[in-house]
């Protein structure tokens, strides 16, 4: 039986509640390196934490098919900040 993801994962446009969800991530990320953790460590790290806590809202069915469009989305350059040359 497969579920439809909850829309959280396909909204393209950032309301308020996730850019500041976001800029809390950031500063987070910011002082784990200050404090001499790995930027790849706390990459890991975090998105085990979101993951988890996603499974723990949505249910695994519906976060494993969240996580199935990544790829596509991650080659697409939606997660890209750099600029492409």
């Amino acid at each position: 039986m497969t579920f439809p993801a909850p829309p959280f994962f396909e909204t393209n446009g950032a309301d308020d509640e996730r850019r500041a969800a976001l800029a809390y991530v950031t500063e987070a990320f910011a002082e784990a390196i200050l404090a001499g953790i790995e930027s790849e460590s706390f990459a890991h790290a975090a998105l085990f934490a979101a993951l988890q806590e996603l499974v723990e809202t949505y249910g695994e069915e519906a976060v494993a098919q969240f996580a199935g469009r990544l790829p596509d989305r991650i080659r697409g350059g939606e997660f890209t900040v750099a600029v492409k040359h």
